[in-house]
């Protein structure tokens, strides 16, 4: 092997490995590319019957598992994402919807409060009792789900303040001479 070889080899490696980085996201590829995302959550839930067959993705909190002999259902209330697809303001809901999955799901892991981002085919809509009110729930089939890693808050601040020096006066514990700031 000559030289410019060695150098193209090492090039093409390259390349494949940097092409490759950008790859990775939590819902499978070839589902992202059917979804419309031009269709809000507060459109779907206003008409369900317009938007059916069309491919969502959606996100929020898990509220209950359901498994029947068919697969499951997750009641979800519907929250905004971020720019991962992550559930944020886990507070504010514009309501909730449906989501049937083919196969059995473990409530154990799928439990209450959990957030999930899913993509599934739009079925229409499904009334079921909330409290003792008729609600209206978008039906989603859902294709692929994302169980995102329950995380728990810090007990502490990571990045404390402290006035400079703070408690040892204003050049910290050692004096001036150790001090990270230089005076001028």
């Amino acid at each position: 092997m000559g030289f410019p070889m060695i150098i193209r080899m090492i090039l093409v490696i390259l390349t494949m490995g940097l092409s490759g980085w950008g790859c990775a996201t939590i819902i499978p590829r070839a589902v992202l590319e059917r979804v419309n995302g031009d269709i809000t959550f507060e459109a779907l839930k206003k008409n369900p019957a317009a938007y059916e067959g069309q491919v969502v993705l959606l996100a929020g909190i898990i509220v209950r598992t359901t498994n029947t002999p068919g697969g499951a259902a997750l009641e979800i209330y519907q929250t905004e994402m971020d720019w991962e697809k992550r559930p944020t303001r886990t507070d504010v809901s514009e309501g909730r919807f449906l989501a049937e999955y083919h196969d059995f799901l473990d409530p154990e892991i799928y439990s209450k409060q959990r957030q999930v981002t899913i993509a599934g085919k739009v079925l229409g809509v499904k009334h079921m009792k909330l409290g003792k009110m008729d609600y209206p729930y978008p039906l989603i089939r859902a294709e692929a789900i994302h169980l995102w890693k329950k995380t728990k808050p810090l007990p502490y601040d990571p990045y404390p303040w402290y006035p400079m020096g703070a408690p040892w006066g204003p050049w910290g514990m050692w004096g001036p001479w150790y001090t990270p700031y230089w005076y001028y």
